[in-house]
C-alpha cells in the first residue's frame, strides 16, 4: 500500500466564507511546517504546482504579468492576470489570494478564492486536499496531485464537501461524483 492509498484527510477545519451574492469567498488558513520562501517557490513554479494544485500554468505566477491556467479537467487554459507578487508575502491572481506569513518556524498560509455559492463546500473540499497535498510535498514525501474529478470520487473528498456543506450552512449540490474509491 503506497502513502497515498493510505492518505485520509483529517475533519473539516480552518475555513470560513464571506458572502457577497453570487460569488461567495472562501478562505482557508493551513499552518505548514516549511519558510514562507519555500512554500512561495511551491505557490508559484509551474512544476511544483503541477504536484499539487488543480491547475498548471504556463509560466511562473511569482511575476506580474499573464500566464493561462489550466483547470484539472478542463482542457481549455484560462488567460490569468497575476496582478500582484510579493516574494514570499502576497500573490494575487484571477479570483485567487494567497498570504504567507512567518509563523511558529513555519507559515501560516491562508488562501482567498471568489467561487459561485452554489460550489463553496466543493471548493473548500478541494482546496483541503491540496493543502495536504502540498504539506507531503514540502515535506519530501509526495503523495501526487488529487483535484478535479479524481479527488471527487475520493471518499474523504465527500466526506468532507459533507462537512463544509454542514459548517457553512449550505447544502451540497445535487450531483454526486461516481461511487468513492474508499
Amino acid at each position: 500500500m503506497t502513502d497515498r492509498d493510505r492518505y485520509t484527510p483529517g475533519p473539516a477545519s480552518g475555513a470560513d466564507v464571506r458572502k457577497d451574492g453570487e460569488k461567495w469567498t472562501l478562505i482557508l488558513v493551513r499552518e505548514l511546517r516549511h519558510s514562507p520562501e519555500k512554500v512561495w517557490q511551491a505557490l508559484t513554479d509551474p512544476a511544483h504546482l503541477r504536484e499539487w494544485a488543480p491547475f498548471d500554468t504556463d509560466g511562473s505566477l511569482g511575476t506580474v504579468g499573464t500566464v493561462n491556467l489550466t483547470w484539472v479537467g478542463n482542457p481549455k487554459p484560462l488567460e490569468t492576470k497575476v496582478t500582484r507578487a510579493d516574494a514570499p508575502k502576497v500573490l494575487e491572481y484571477g479570483d485567487i489570494r494567497w498570504e504567507l506569513e512567518a509563523f511558529g518556524g513555519g507559515t501560516r498560509l491562508t488562501l482567498w478564492h471568489k467561487i459561485d455559492r452554489r460550489f463553496i463546500s466543493w471548493g473548500a473540499a478541494g482546496w483541503h486536499i491540496c493543502f495536504d497535498v502540498l504539506e507531503r510535498l514540502l515535506a519530501g514525501e509526495p503523495i501526487g496531485r488529487m483535484a478535479g474529478g479524481e479527488a471527487m470520487k475520493f471518499g474523504g473528498w465527500q466526506r468532507l464537501n459533507s462537512e463544509y456543506a454542514k459548517q457553512f450552512g449550505v447544502k451540497t449540490p445535487g450531483w454526486q461524483p461516481d461511487a468513492p474509491k474508499r
